[in-house]
């Protein structure tokens, strides 16, 4: 899977935007600057696949879109990946990637209109930072922006999913990512702390989020139940859920309707959390 996503053709940065890489440690990450009309906010951003395969370059359109029609700093990361580097790896590279960008005043950055976000596994992993960012204290994100995000283990112990299939990420995919991750089979009594973002006993003091799913997506159940703990903890959850619509359908086929509908959705609560102008 690592060498078949090599091959794919990145696509094209488009005008307006600039980009850089820069080395953090073990950490490699991406930084997209609009060249004109910065907003003073900023992204962190978390690739996804599984926390096994994917790279921070396969999101350059989609932080590039962030970065042009919103003004954003976007910073992307190159976490090391499972199985090689379990947890904690890929948790703490996100994390010296969110010190990074308040430690550096060359960003310019207004460090309270800061978000989070990832897409499925990255998701995930913005979900576990904004856990550990708040049990740390200090300068909270903005807000959370979670693209149908990786949040439980448990998931995969249903082997009843098992028979469905779902399209692009099944519960077989799903077993693999979590074994690697986590260095043990999901689903057990204990895991540590910040692994598992649907773990945590209390969802209440985070930023606000956006969870963004289909509903025959592998993850809707447990999406749907997150953000529902997140209201009942009084921390807001906005949940947009588009129907009959699969793992990554904005991605497969970005130019249909309710692909175009999901990212406007997800550019609108970034505009309004981060008291943004919209384009």
């Amino acid at each position: 899977m690592r060498f078949v996503l090599g091959l794919a053709r990145r696509p094209r940065l488009g005008n307006g935007v600039s980009v850089k890489r820069f080395q953090i440690g073990s950490t490699a990450i991406r930084v997209y600057r609009p060249l004109n009309d910065f907003s003073g906010a900023g992204l962190l951003w978390m690739h996804g696949g599984g926390f096994m395969v994917g790279a921070a370059a396969q999101d350059e359109a989609l932080c590039s879109r962030f970065a042009r029609e919103l003004g954003l700093v976007v910073v992307s990361v190159e976490y090391r990946l499972a199985p090689e580097y379990p947890f904690p790896a890929a948790l703490d590279d996100c994390f010296a990637a969110w010190r990074w960008m308040g430690d550096n005043p060359e960003l310019n950055i207004d460090l309270n209109r800061i978000a989070i976000g990832g897409m499925s596994a990255g998701g995930g992993l913005a979900a576990s930072l904004a856990q550990r960012i708040l049990d740390i204290g200090g300068t909270q994100p903005a807000a959370q922006l979670l693209f149908y995000p990786m949040l439980d283990d448990r998931t995969a112990c249903n082997r009843d999913l098992d028979l469905l299939q779902h399209p692009l990420w099944n519960n077989q995919n799903n077993r693999g990512g979590w074994t690697a991750y986590l260095g043990q089979e999901p689903g057990q009594p204990q895991v540590p702390d910040y692994s598992v973002p649907a773990r945590r006993p209390d969802l209440s003091a985070l930023p606000p989020a956006w969870i963004g799913v289909g509903d025959i997506d592998l993850f809707y159940d447990e999406n749907r139940l997150y953000a529902e703990r997140m209201n009942s903890a009084g921390a807001n959850c906005d949940l947009y859920v588009v129907p009959c619509a699969p793992h990554g359908f904005q991605v497969v086929v970005p130019t249909a309707e309710i692909s175009k509908s999901f990212m406007d959705n997800a550019v609108e609560f970034l505009s309004r959390t981060l008291n943004l102008r919209l384009p």
